[in-house]
């Protein structure tokens, strides 16, 4: 199986809180909810849905798993339904089993180790939304094969970001790109390269 990220980022990398004003305030964030304005845009809908309704599952982290499905179980409606129906695994070395949601599997211990074991099993994309920490702890170690990005014509000056100061250099291959009506870039990226400080980035 593959690795995919779908995120909503802004144009200064944050990732943190793309949903609801009380979704993630950790460090003061105030700005949460900064995509919803722009949420019912049919490209982005049509982009998301097309991937995710092709996949094998979630892969998650703790906070991500917690909020995420604890929201659509208090809303309800359709989406609750295929969360729950979703193999989810869940990367936490804090959670224990039995898991609170259906379909759900954890990860603990070296969590890239099992990552690294799961992506062998034969299936479809398996899907990361949120889990910038999984995101960030992954990615250098070349687990995460794409990224569907959803940016924002916002700069918010503050918040948790995608790719933090220090982050190892990586080139990507841009596999497709498609504006939309409300200035939303969705944006497929595949990592060429984690080179370090020797990374050459070459048009």
């Amino acid at each position: 199986m593959r690795i995919v990220v779908i995120n909503h980022v802004t144009l200064d990398g944050v990732v943190q809180g793309p949903g609801r004003a009380d979704e993630d305030t950790r460090d003061g964030f105030t700005r949460g909810g900064w995509a919803a304005e722009r949420g019912g845009d049919d490209a982005v809908t049509r982009a998301w849905g097309q991937r995710l309704g092709a996949s094998s599952g979630y892969l998650l982290g703790r906070r991500t798993y917690q909020d995420v499905l604890a929201h659509w179980n208090d809303q309800g409606g359709p989406f609750r339904d295929a969360l729950n129906n979703t193999p989810k695994y869940v990367a936490s070395n804090t959670l224990t089993e039995p898991l609170p949601w259906p379909n759900s599997t954890l990860l603990s211990g070296d969590i890239p180790a099992a990552v690294a074991e799961l992506k062998k099993t034969p299936g479809d994309d398996l899907h990361i939304m949120g889990s910038g920490a999984l995101i960030r702890s992954l990615a250098p170690l070349g687990l995460i094969d794409e990224y569907l990005l959803c940016t924002h014509p916002l700069v918010l000056g503050s918040g948790r970001r995608l790719f933090p100061e220090g982050f190892v250099p990586t080139a990507f291959d841009v596999a497709e790109v498609t504006p939309t009506a409300t200035g939303v870039i969705i944006a497929t990226y595949r990592p060429m390269s984690t080179e370090g400080d020797d990374l050459r980035l070459e048009p």
